[in-house]
């Protein structure tokens, strides 16, 4: 097939390449405009742009997709379908109807469940134990479209949200080649999603990335998962910022934020009830270390307290 591709993040490029490596012709590529990024802050292309610009792709960098001149070059490029990343650009309809197969969307959720900005970390958060990949004909609504295709993976509790990132995108990079050579076929019919089982994968706010430690421990567990790699789990001791990447659930009960103990490859610290040892943590400014080496150099020791702000 002919096929304009729209994404940004590193999440969408396994499917690009996916689709390539199938023998599709990428007609052209919709992403972000470059944005500032690193100490420097100098403009940088989009994971999808780089990988557009190393197989030497066309690369459509529009503000919206609303004004005619962005709309001229979708319907110019005469691409058979849309496909759909992470793009970050809302799809008007007057874009949806310009394709014989329609837009479609790698969704990283078992839809209806989590539609919306972050379904891998509010899938981690809620204690979920399987995710999964939809491919969605994509229709007005926020991720409300039918579904072609949908495959489910379990959640182990190894997993974190990067973790998740890389097995989902993927799985969505296969179902894609295989959505697309079942709609070739005829053998692929849409199926409009159920109504109930609705939730919402709202925006990750920085803020809910601070721990409080008045928490549940299973809470607090999935919570530092959730947030590893972005933006990670934050807390206080004294002074001093902390990230905590690794933990497990851990026994024990006390002053939720205490240190309880420190063990050969972690330290564990009470909950609201329960605890959880952390087995990777960081002070502002240094570098991810596991517990160990975490506490030779921080001199953290059981009494100690995280503040729960």
């Amino acid at each position: 097939m002919r096929i304009a591709f729209a994404g940004t993040p590193e999440f969408a490029v396994p499917a690009l390449e996916a689709l390539l490596a199938a023998g599709h012709r990428v007609v052209g590529v919709w992403t972000q405009p470059d944005r500032p990024a690193g100490r420097g802050m100098r403009l940088t292309p989009s994971p999808v742009k780089q990988a557009a610009q190393r197989h030497a792709l066309p690369v459509h960098q529009p503000l919206s997709l609303r004004e005619e001149p962005a709309q001229r070059e979708l319907r110019e490029c005469g691409a058979d379908a849309m496909v759909v990343v992470a793009y970050g650009l809302l799809l008007p309809e007057a874009v949806l109807g310009l394709f014989r197969y329609g837009a479609l969307n790698i969704h990283a959720s078992l839809l209806p469940r989590w539609r919306g900005a972050a379904p891998i970390q509010r899938a981690l958060l809620a204690g979920d134990r399987e995710t999964g990949v939809c491919i969605m004909q994509m229709d007005a609504g926020l991720d409300t479209g039918p579904t072609l295709l949908c495959e489910a993976i379990p959640i182990g509790d190894d997993d974190t949200a990067g973790t998740l990132h890389d097995k989902l995108a993927a799985l969505g990079a296969r179902l894609i080649v295989r959505a697309l050579e079942g709609l070739e076929r005829g053998e692929l019919r849409p199926t409009p999603q159920p109504d109930s089982g609705v939730t919402y994968a709202h925006k990750i706010a920085k803020a809910e990335a601070r721990i409080d430690w008045r928490r549940p421990a299973p809470e607090v567990w999935r919570r530092i998962r959730a947030f590893n790699p972005f933006p990670g789990a934050g807390t206080r001791w004294g002074d001093t910022e902390l990230k905590l990447w690794q933990a497990r659930i851990a026994d024990g009960e006390g002053e939720p934020g205490t240190v309880l103990r420190c063990e050969d490859d972690a330290f564990v610290v009470a909950c609201g009830s329960g605890a959880v040892a952390v087995t990777v943590a960081q002070r502002a400014g240094g570098k991810r270390l596991p517990a160990a080496e975490f506490l030779r150099g921080t001199g953290l020791a059981p009494g100690d307290r995280f503040d729960s702000d």
